[in-house]
């Protein structure tokens, strides 16, 4: 039984992210942590989890905001129990959310956000800054939903040779076995058109010993402006990727593509980084 996170800023309550929780225990049962976080923050949070700083704060709870944080946990224990998942409920109203959230990543195999709902009124930024911090800084993999989705029956690898896009398919297929009997597109996309897959032989002989389905595949097309329009014609997909990476071309493919793709609402998206 795997330990997923569900995590909520408290006053949104995002229904895909619980949908697709929900789905996968129907698949394998998990235990489902809910993890409500304040309202409350400090600008540039992470660089604050000692508290001895003082930093800006953002406006306290409302009592109004309380009322609806309240709500939103009895909600998530009443879906809990209707659909027969094991649960725990944490609630932690300080000013320290991100550092809370990445405490409580370090002790579960997998988080789950509803990338629309976190923090959606902190930031101009789409996806927003809060959302970018948590999924450079957790210590789990995540999976990142819009609130319209499709549940996946594909599975698309966003695979760029690096460390951190094999780790991905490793963390993915230890996570999530029930999808990997799904078509699975293992995709490698470059500026240079003339360039080959990094260590095809390798990582053919690695993905097709887990991936049933398993077809691996050069995109021909420009990745900077075509990647995110190519994608979304596969709305009952799931992007597998790696964490924001070091080298030139993993900075441009995940800084640009993934981030493009999280900020237009097109599908899940699997994220894992060592």
């Amino acid at each position: 039984m795997k330990k997923i996170l569900l995590a909520f800023d408290g006053i949104h309550f995002s229904d895909a992210a619980f949908d697709f929780a929900n789905k996968l225990n129907a698949m394998n049962p998990i235990l489902l942590t809910g993890v409500f976080l304040p309202q409350i923050s400090y600008a540039n949070l992470w660089s604050y989890a000692d508290g001895m700083s003082t930093p800006n704060f953002l406006p306290l709870l409302e009592d109004d905001d309380m009322e609806v944080i309240e709500k939103n946990v009895k909600k998530f224990e009443a879906l809990c129990v209707k659909n027969h998942i094991e649960y725990r409920t944490h609630k932690d109203l300080n000013d320290l959310a991100l550092p809370e959230l990445k405490k409580e990543s370090r002790f579960a195999d997998l988080l789950i956000i509803g990338e629309e709902k976190f923090y959606e009124n902190m930031g101009s930024g789409n996806p927003n800054n809060y959302l970018k911090e948590a999924i450079q800084s957790i210590e789990c993999p995540i999976i990142v939903v819009p609130e319209k989705y499709d549940f996946p029956s594909i599975n698309i690898i966003a695979y760029d040779g690096s460390e951190s896009s094999v780790f991905a398919i490793k963390q993915f297929v230890y996570l999530l076995p029930e999808l990997t009997k799904n078509p699975t597109l293992l995709t490698y996309a470059n500026q240079d058109e003339d360039s080959a897959i990094p260590n095809e032989k390798y990582i053919e002989e690695l993905a097709s010993r887990h991936f049933t389905d398993l077809t691996v595949s050069k995109l021909d097309i420009d990745s900077r402006k075509y990647f995110s329009t190519w994608i979304a014609d596969r709305k009952t997909s799931i992007l597998i990727a790696g964490s924001f990476g070091r080298t030139s071309f993993s900075q441009f493919f995940k800084k640009s593509f993934l981030m493009e793709v999280i900020s237009e609402h097109q599908l899940p998206i699997f994220i894992s980084h060592k």
